[in-house]
């Protein structure tokens, strides 16, 4: 990616934003903003549905004007903005599309074509074309482009096919890779993890890693924002306050100040409490009258900070099964699943039982959602059988939730009543309720909700359903994080069963007692947790077929070494082994304590006033340490990952 430096503006200050305001009539999304974003800092934008976050960064492209305040952004910086609504022609070949991402090389590219087609003889210009192409590593265009898509999970095989050969999530792909390969010094992504499979994540964690620009991040993927965060900018309380680290720190930090501050409230209380009871009782005794007034003016004088109250709000997920289902619960023998001439599903066999909460993980395009759809009923397989087991009562949460709100001119209200005719208006208000669905609220029209909204009328229709089993194709899709973790805690004290696909790797983990992994080759079992399966299949950031392959040959390999070492050579072996847990350790310290330093100076960068009171030498002594910083962490990190897998190795 396109490093900052060099250019001719304040390498370290990106986007300077000052005293910023949004409002709708008489709705205040957020007021008085006024942050310094600066280079190599990557800022997860996080808050609740509704609350601003793609306002905001609408706001920072340029998209959409602010009601108060300004932004400034250096005239020479690139921006590259990743949004969901933009359009793309199917026409176009994948590899172009996302060539066009580097503006500056396609262009020169274009007019250099042009002047050869036309015979031109402006040797000069050819020459200044070819000087700025080769400035802008424009020969490598299109491997790099390449690289990008086959790291989104797009085969070299379709790259020079037309867009249309992709379906819809994989269309979101190709726009994210022609926003990442335009090497923008500023980068804003409006959720880039949807759509995307776990593999394409860790992908994309890895890639922002070594991004060195300055990144505005919206996501609701917690570990994604772990991984990835320097810093959080969290709307709410009608501004976006700026917090360093990564969203788990923040949440921590965030409790941390609400709590100081009611600790602060309920002692100020408490004070005033006391001297009023004391006013209360001796103000009309002529002896303690004077000690009455002192107190009153006391009193005056303490002042009581008023807490705002938070946009966050969590819906209350309920799942009661009517009734408990048999102990087998689903059994799929020998389906199989083709799409013209591409097949998904080859002879899957699998039994679910009750209790089970089933994760089907893995690429896409692989039939994961194929295989949903196909044992509840919404698709007919080509061959095989699906069987439900006595008293299984489905309840199916769908990717597309068109698929369940079917008549968009209907509202929240009369689908939810729909479903239970027999109950009371009250009931099914109360049921919405739960969902943050109140008073006018429930009257919209389904077809103007929101990604999130319409998402949480689907879980109301399957509370009110009370299935024994749920069948949940990407659930928190479009859910902000509150909304997630209250999922979580649903369907993890649900007494029924569940089979689920999904790419949040916290979600999953949080859940998941049984792995069912897609690969190319069919389907891999696995009984037991997320972290379980990562311990023993390798990490998920390779090929999942490369990492099992790897890890059989491994073994196999490992047993037969061993079984031809001496004793001498046995003994050296477990040495190490004891030796190597307290080096690991002393290299995970080194790297913590180094990334707290780095993120010590960034947030020096943030403090109000920092460059107007620091002085050039206290700047640049700052830089340097956290330019050397960089290659020291990633030393260690490769260390770190060098002994893991020595460890691995000997275990």
């Amino acid at each position: 990616m396109a490093s900052c430096a060099g250019r001719g503006y304040n390498a370290r200050l990106l986007i300077d934003v000052v005293n910023l305001g949004k409002s709708y009539g008489a709705r205040a999304l957020f007021e008085g903003v006024s942050l310094k974003l600066v280079v190599g800092a990557r800022y997860g934008l996080v808050g609740a549905n509704g609350s601003g976050k793609t306002t905001f960064l609408k706001i920072l492209s340029g998209d959409e004007p602010s009601t108060e305040g300004a932004i400034a952004i250096p005239r020479e910086a690139r921006v590259g903005v990743l949004r969901q609504d933009q359009f793309l022609e199917d026409s176009k070949r994948i590899l172009d599309i996302a060539m066009a991402g580097d503006q500056i090389v396609t262009a020169a590219l274009a007019e250099q074509h042009a002047l050869v087609e036309s015979g031109s003889h402006d040797a000069g210009r050819i020459a200044e074309l070819e000087d700025r192409i080769a400035a802008h590593d424009g020969y490598t265009l299109e491997a790099r482009a390449s690289a990008i898509l086959e790291g989104l999970g797009i085969p070299v095989a379709v790259h020079r096919q037309p867009l249309s050969t992709l379906s819809g999530g994989f269309k979101l792909r190709v726009l994210l890779a022609q926003v990442l390969i335009g090497g923008p010094d500023v980068l804003l992504l409006d959720e880039p993890t949807n759509h995307l499979d776990i593999l394409s994540i860790r992908w994309l964690e890895k890639f922002l890693g070594g991004y060195r620009g300055c990144a505005v991040i919206v996501s609701h993927d917690q570990r994604f924002l772990d991984n990835v965060s320097t810093h959080i900018l969290d709307v709410d309380y009608a501004t976006i306050t700026l917090y360093p680290g990564n969203y788990t720190n923040f949440v921590r930090e965030k409790a941390a100040i609400r709590e100081r501050k009611e600790a602060e409230i309920a002692r100020a209380e408490a004070v005033i409490a006391e001297k009023r009871s004391f006013v209360e009782r001796f103000g009309a005794k002529a002896t303690k009258a004077s000690q009455a007034q002192s107190r009153l003016k006391q009193i005056e004088k303490i002042e009581v900070e008023t807490l705002e109250s938070s946009s966050r709000r969590a819906p209350r997920f309920q799942f009661l099964p009517a009734r408990q289902s048999g102990r087998d619960v689903l059994t799929i023998e020998h389906v199989s699943k083709a799409y013209g001439e591409k097949r998904v599903l080859r002879d899957v066999s699998i039994t679910v039982r009750r209790n089970e909460r089933v994760a089907i993980i893995g690429p896409n395009g692989l039939g994961k959602s194929t295989l949903l759809k196909i044992a509840v009923g919404a698709l007919e397989q080509d061959a095989g059988a699906v069987k439900w087991g006595h008293e299984a009562r489905v309840g199916y949460f769908p990717q597309d939730h068109h698929e369940v709100l079917e008549q968009p001119n209907k509202t929240p209200l009369e689908i939810i009543w729909d479903t239970v005719p027999r109950e009371t208006v009250n009931y099914v208000r109360g049921q919405l309720g739960r969902m943050l669905f109140s008073g006018e609220d429930v009257d919209k029209k389904v077809g103007s909700l929101s990604g999130g909204e319409a998402a949480r009328v689907v879980f109301c229709k399957l509370m009110v359903e009370q299935p024994n089993v749920l069948v949940l194709d990407e659930p928190t899709n479009h859910l902000d994080l509150e909304s997630i973790d209250a999922l979580i805690l649903a369907l993890s004290t649900f007494d029924g069963t569940v089979i689920f696909v999904s790419h949040d790797r916290a979600f999953v983990a949080a859940l998941a007692t049984r792995i069912l992994e897609v690969t190319v080759d069919g389907f891999r079992d696995f009984p037991g947790s997320y972290d379980e399966y990562l311990a023993r299949c390798g990490d998920d950031h390779l090929d999942a077929d490369a990492v099992v392959l790897r890890a059989k040959k491994d073994r196999v390999a490992e047993r037969n070494e061993g079984s031809a070492l001496s004793w001498e050579e046995q003994k050296k072996r477990a040495n190490r082994k004891k030796q190597l847990p307290a080096r690991r350790d002393e290299v995970v310290a080194a790297i913590e304590a180094a990334e707290a330093r780095r993120a010590e100076i960034q947030a020096k960068y943030c403090e109000a006033g920092f460059y107007e009171k620091a002085s050039k030498e206290e700047v640049d002594a700052l830089h340097r340490e956290e330019t050397e910083l960089g290659p020291k962490i990633d030393a260690l990190v490769a260390e770190w990952e060098s002994l893991e897998a020595e460890i691995a190795s000997l275990e």
